[in-house]
């Protein structure tokens, strides 16, 4: 996955946006307020920190050396994904997908149904 692919795949979300409030090489990508992907854009080898769900994300570090505890985040519910290949595309899409449900899950319920996630 390369980074304007990430970019653009982040931005496909209902509310989602990217914002830049720790360094203007740090992508954060934010839904309703609430960071759900983290990434610098330009640093090789292409990371990106995604919330998970704390059980899964235990499994996923267990089978993939490319995930690891999130850098710099919570360990327990941020993952960091190093993006050079070794995971398809489609898993990495379902990781950024399920780390914008979650952030989705915590919103209130009226948030939730403005962005058509119940």
């Amino acid at each position: 996955m390369t980074p304007e692919v990430l970019r653009t795949f982040c931005l496909s979300f209902n509310d989602a946006v990217e914002d830049f409030p720790f360094t203007p090489e740090t992508s954060v990508f934010k839904v309703a307020g609430k960071m759900f992907a983290l990434s610098a854009l330009d640093r090789r080898p292409l990371t990106v920190n995604l919330k998970c769900e704390p059980d899964i994300a235990d499994q996923l570090r267990a089978a993939h050396p490319e995930i690891v505890p999130g850098w710099h985040m919570n360990k327990r519910h941020w993952n960091t994904v190093t993006l050079q290949g070794a995971l398809p595309d489609r898993q990495i899409r379902e990781l950024i997908e399920d780390s914008y449900d979650l952030v989705v899950a915590g919103l209130p319920r009226a948030e939730r149904l403005r962005l058509d996630r119940p």
